[in-house]
């Protein structure tokens, strides 16, 4: 009720001339740009201890789903994923499904009994992207993390997957990509700007003079496919591409690979160590082999150059938080009289 009451409020203040857009909500209002989640997820105290017991009691587990305002793709997460009826109703049948404002102010408990905000827990979870899912197993251990949106077929997946019971049986790559029913082209793009084998990125990183993006891939790939065709060609992207040095790895490889730290190693196993589970990945590297940054899954050309320019300007020093990266780099744009289009 309060949130058919907080919708007809908004309503209510754009017929006015929308004056109330441009002062302090009132209690009960919402920000432009929020998306009403589906009627079934949980109403909760947000105390995560008594949650997860719960779906547990239950035959359960427990899914956390970071958003926030205007954010597309949690839009499409809302409306093409849980729009689905088999979708909802595994999800609801294999999870208790808590929704978390990535700024938000309530008050949650965590697994270890202190109390923060949303956006403080949030940021406790190294959430970067929205929409993220984290889900629970039985003791509130990440039985498997999707950081950003996952296209209906694999988001399915993914709940047969947490769902079943299957992450200390196999990976969830391995998973997906026996179950995979996208077509795709069935082969790993070259590209001119990509370091040659033998891959040696230790050395790569101490000689090169710029950061490291590494990109895993594999064959079956269709995300893989999209990138390389109509992410990596924009001229945008193309050129902040060029600020790095760029190596591809197959997923599905034995190839040995020099990593980061120095380590030689098959291609799959790094993969596994550093806890790369689906591609395409993208993990960027400064100059001593440390991570800086991750991006898990295709992103659409503006936020593709978005995180390429958030490790190139060095950016992810000052600003911690890749949405507000993101958010001040479009209003910037915007100013200059640019159109920004997210989700082309």
């Amino acid at each position: 009720m309060l949130r058919i009451l907080s919708i007809l409020m908004l309503l209510v203040a754009s017929a006015l001339g929308g004056a109330a857009e441009e002062r302090p909500l009132a209690p009960g209002t919402v920000n432009p740009g929020y998306e009403e989640p589906p009627l079934w997820f949980k109403e909760s105290f947000l105390d995560l201890r008594d949650d997860v017991a719960e779906a547990a009691k239950a035959g359960r587990r427990l899914m956390l789903y970071f958003h926030q305002d205007g954010c597309p793709y949690c839009a499409k997460l809302l409306r093409d994923n849980f729009g689905q009826k088999t979708i909802a109703d595994k999800a609801r049948r294999h999870f208790d499904t808590l929704a978390i404002n990535l700024w938000g102010d309530r008050e949650v408990t965590d697994l270890t009994g202190k109390t923060m905000t949303e956006k403080a827990f949030a940021r406790s979870q190294r959430v970067q992207f929205t929409p993220t899912l984290l889900l629970l197993d039985e003791k509130g251990r990440v039985a498997l993390r999707l950081n950003g949106y996952l296209p209906p077929h694999k988001f399915e997946a993914a709940l047969d997957y947490v769902g079943g019971r299957l992450e200390t049986k196999q990976s969830f790559t391995d998973y997906l990509a026996a179950r995979a029913k996208e077509p795709s082209s069935g082969k790993l793009h070259d590209a001119a700007w990509l370091m040659k084998p033998p891959l040696k990125l230790a050395e790569a990183l101490k000689r090169g003079g710029k950061p490291l993006l590494v990109l895993f891939e594999q064959k079956e790939c269709a995300a893989c496919d999209e990138m390389h065709a109509e992410g990596f060609p924009r001229p945008e992207v193309a050129a902040l591409l060029g600020r790095f040095q760029v190596a591809r790895i197959d997923m599905a490889s034995a190839e040995p690979v020099q990593t980061p730290g120095g380590e030689t190693l098959p291609a799959r196993q790094w993969a596994r160590r550093i806890g790369v589970f689906y591609t395409p990945s993208l993990a960027f590297f400064q100059a001593g082999g440390q991570e800086v940054f991750r991006v898990e899954g295709y992103l659409r050309p503006f936020h593709l150059a978005s995180s390429l320019e958030y490790v190139a300007s060095g950016a992810y020093r000052e600003q911690p938080e890749f949405q507000r990266f993101i958010e001040a780099r479009a209003a910037a744009r915007r100013s200059r009289g640019e159109r920004i289009e997210l989700m082309k």
